[in-house]
């Protein structure tokens, strides 16, 4: 199993959205409201009980990888603003292609970042505390997965 199934169950959104590598331009975009490195650093101590060393590792891994992030997120939108107004009959397909290639770049860059971040707080937990977090993801999943079932029985029409 990933290591991005056991970090969802911390159900912090700067941490979660940082193992969510699936959709990378949208996934990365932090919440202005995304609780602190501190904030999930004591969530992950509550699930796995982290030594203090660990606590101080993470904190500086996670404030460290935010700001990147978040650093190519604006870079990104950036990008994405010139595109959008490059829009028109008057266009510059060159100026919009350089645009889009960089966008890409950018896309590819908070990609890497997220992966570098997860792999680097993966190699701060014990296997032990990798273990429990798998163990919660799995059990957090069968939850959904019976929220789910119990949903669509309730949507299907009586006979």
């Amino acid at each position: 199993m990933t290591f991005a199934k056991p970090l969802a169950v911390i159900g912090s959104s700067a941490l979660a959205l940082t193992f969510t590598l699936a959709a990378p331009a949208v996934a990365q975009q932090m919440p202005q409201g995304a609780p602190s490195a501190e904030q999930q650093v004591a969530q992950l101590d509550e699930l796995v009980n982290l030594d203090d060393s660990q606590e101080q590792e993470l904190v500086a891994l996670l404030t460290d990888g935010q700001e990147r992030l978040q650093s190519l997120q604006a870079e990104a939108q950036g990008v994405q603003m010139q595109i959008h107004e490059q829009i028109g009959p008057e266009f510059d397909e060159a100026a919009i292609r350089r645009d889009a290639e960089r966008l890409g770049q950018l896309t590819g860059d908070m990609t890497a970042e997220s992966a570098l971040m997860q792999a680097r707080i993966q190699s701060t937990l014990t296997a032990e505390q990798r273990d429990e977090l798998e163990r919660l993801a799995e059990e957090q999943e069968a939850q959904m997965r019976q929220m789910q079932e119990q949903m669509q029985q309730q949507q299907m029409p009586a006979e």
